[in-house]
């Protein structure tokens, strides 16, 4: 799913990265001063498969490693054959990056290599890089091959089964035994936060759990979530428990069972629903809190208990737990006054734009049909006096609850020289009004002239809208040929790699309609054509730190040329053409990521240019900062910053800098709030 507009729910946990020796690398020359190496990071860059091959058995170790960490981001098959026998060199430095190199390329022709690695690897560090590849290979019927070796009071193969079995179930591979495999790691004793965070993770990407399975993952999970130290296991457990019970509550009651075992059932479901109201109310970390709130159930045995929970959260000074809370009413609330809802959010002028601006969402959807009127027109009213574009936005989203505002919502999409950001929210909010039940047929033909107007006028967002809405088989169950020739017509206009991602939004459109047997893939014509600019590179030494000015205070992060040398050179090249300056955060996810330097400021904004995806050896850890893409090899300009590990981002997304100083701020980032400036730090 593209990550220009950033559009997923994550897992939240932790994998740093490893290093043998802390120390200061301040001040010192970064490795492509050497000409061998800047070769090797070219052939990564031009995804030259046939000039990297020869280095995997290069006599010089530094050289084999970095070939086998270029071929990380290449993800080339063809270089399988060659990475295998370097599981097996003498430098272990070759060992992990071999082991992470096949992981990345996920190719299953090495899971007997790996599987073999796995028994005969001594070094720990290196066994958890060839257990996590692994993990990344196997098929489901090679999925035992992940715990062929005991683990039982060996805590660093228990820590490196974990993540093993995480990554697994990050691809959607689980079984049962894999699954009792997972909840016995978490119960061994001195399992490192890590190994506690794979676990946790693996139990919350496992589908189809029977009632045994479930009662037993949950009961290591109602310990873990309690007890833990860690905030980052906690939080990741409490979204786990939402879903395993979620899944307990689904899971079929056997014949045999009968009536007495559902009783019981129902009675267990509760355990959950205390925990978790506990959590939200109670945990220190404002990160478990959230977490807490989006798991609570919301079945009629449990209503209550996370009702008082959420109604408790609404009014806390952190607020993304108060917008997570608000959330949480908007999507689950059942028998709430809309009036009341309302007065929620006139009454607490100290919560956030954004948070009152949820609640008045949440009043419409759950407002009666005699009191929704009087609320779209509050909204209606106070929308001309919203002072920016982005709370003109959030008052388009409430007022997307209730179709009776598609005229004046319309009117905001096509006004005459309007924000691009407003825009964008506008027809946004016209696809929510089309999927609600209560739709007006009379309206249809006014949506869809909207959804054309759209697809003509050229905006990015407004395009990416509307390809959406004509690949909903719900709203469009069989292909116009009107609407293939306006998909096409638009399509042909856009610029490219500028304007991909909208690009890629009307070919998966048009692939839907047309019934295409698999995805057209994106022209070779529109990946990187930037190439890397070593004398940039080389001028940036280790530990180079950046100054990113916000409206909410400073922010300090140090840049990883070593890693990411194409990103971090672009990265400060826009620096010093101010490229950044006065732009926006236009996405906030509490507890997942706060993403700007988009010059649209709606998150379908790019630089002239693309970057090919560089995955070096780094883990999203919280403060991780990552390049947005829609897709491998179409970065651009846009950055996020981790609130907390996200895993799932791991080798997806290329990181190219790490936030040493000024986390506090950076958990205080809203949508809206402005980069007034971004300098490279003098080093001593």
């Amino acid at each position: 799913m593209p990550i220009r507009s950033f559009r997923l729910w994550p897992l939240l946990l932790l994998l740093a990265a490893c290093t043998r020796t802390p120390h200061s690398s301040a001040g010192l020359a970064n490795k492509y001063h050497d000409a061998t190496i800047r070769q090797i990071g070219t052939a990564q860059d031009e995804r030259n498969t046939a000039a990297l091959l020869p280095f995997l058995s290069n006599a010089n170790p530094t050289y084999r490693r970095e070939a086998a960490l270029a071929f990380a981001s290449v993800q080339a098959p063809a270089a399988v054959p060659g990475l295998i026998p370097l599981l097996r060199d003498g430098d272990y430095s070759v060992r992990r990056a071999a082991a992470y190199a096949l992981g990345q390329i996920g190719d299953s022709t090495a899971v007997d290599s790996l599987r073999v690695r796995v028994l005969k690897e001594n070094d720990g560090q290196v066994r958890r890089y060839v257990h996590e590849a692994l993990g990344r290979t196997v098929t489901r019927h090679s999925l035992p091959e992940l715990w062929r070796v005991e683990f039982l009071n060996d805590t660093a193969r228990a820590a490196a089964l974990a993540w093993g079995l995480s990554r697994a179930a990050l691809r959607g591979l689980s079984s049962p035994e894999s699954i009792r495999r997972t909840v016995a790691v978490l119960n061994s004793p001195r399992l490192p936060v890590r190994g506690r965070l794979a676990a946790v993770v693996g139990l919350s990407r496992t589908r189809g759990l029977d009632t045994d399975l479930a009662r037993l993952a949950e009961a290591t999970l109602l310990r873990v979530a309690v007890k833990d130290r860690s905030y980052a296991v906690r939080a990741a457990t409490a979204t786990t428990l939402g879903k395993i019970a979620a899944t307990a509550k689904k899971a079929p009651v056997g014949p045999a069972a009968g009536r007495k075992a559902a009783a019981k059932l129902t009675a267990k479901a509760t355990a959950p629903a205390t925990v978790l109201a506990r959590l939200a109310t109670k945990d220190p970390d404002y990160r478990v809190r959230l977490s807490a709130i989006r798991a609570l159930p919301f079945g009629p045995e449990n209503y209550a208990t996370s009702r008082a929970a959420v109604f408790y959260a609404l009014s806390h000074d952190r607020a993304p737990v108060a917008l997570t809370a608000a959330e949480w009413l908007l999507a689950h609330a059942k028998g709430e006054s809309g009036a009341a809802l309302a007065a929620l959010a006139d009454g607490n002028k100290q919560a956030s734009v954004r948070v009152r601006a949820a609640l008045l969402r949440a009043a419409v959807r759950h407002a009666s049909p005699a009191a929704r009127p009087s609320l779209v027109e509050t909204i209606e009213k106070r929308y001309p006096a919203a002072p920016t574009v982005y709370e003109k936005g959030f008052l388009l989203e409430a007022l997307s609850e209730d179709p009776a505002a598609f005229d004046f919502v319309r009117t905001e999409a096509f006004a005459p020289g309007q924000s691009p950001v407003v825009a964008g929210y506008a027809l946004a909010a016209l696809l929510t009004m089309r999927r609600s039940a209560d739709f007006p047929a009379a309206h249809q033909a006014d949506f869809a002239a909207a959804m054309r107007h759209g697809l003509d006028g050229g905006d990015v967002a407004q395009i990416g809208t509307a390809a959406e809405a004509l690949a909903d088989p719900k709203l469009y169950p069989e292909a116009q040929a009107d609407d293939l020739t306006a998909l096409r017509r638009a399509q042909a206009k856009l610029a490219l790699p500028l304007e991909i991602e909208a690009w890629q939004g009307i070919q998966q459109a048009l692939d839907k309609l047309e019934k295409a047997p698999k995805p057209t893939p994106t022209p070779v014509a529109t990946a990187a054509q930037h190439p890397i600019d070593w004398a940039v590179v080389q001028g940036i030494s280790l530990g180079q730190q950046v100054r990113l000015r916000t409206s909410k205070g400073i922010i300090l992060l140090e840049l990883k040329p070593e890693e990411a040398p194409g990103a971090v050179a672009s990265f400060v090249t826009l620096v010093g053409r101010k490229f950044y300056d006065n732009l926006y955060f236009h996405r906030v996810v509490p507890n997942f990521v706060a993403q700007g330097g988009d010059p649209r400021g709606d998150g379908n904004g790019s630089a002239p240019y693309n970057l090919r995806s560089e995955f070096g050896d780094l883990r999203y850890e919280e403060g991780s900062v990552g390049l947005a893409s829609a897709g491998k090899d179409t970065e651009s300009c846009q950055f996020f910053i981790t609130h907390t590990p996200t895993p799932h981002l791991d080798g997806r997304y290329p990181i190219f800098a790490q936030v040493v100083g000024g986390l506090d701020v950076v958990h205080k980032l809203e949508i809206g709030d402005q980069i007034l400036g971004i300098e490279l730090v003098q080093l001593p």
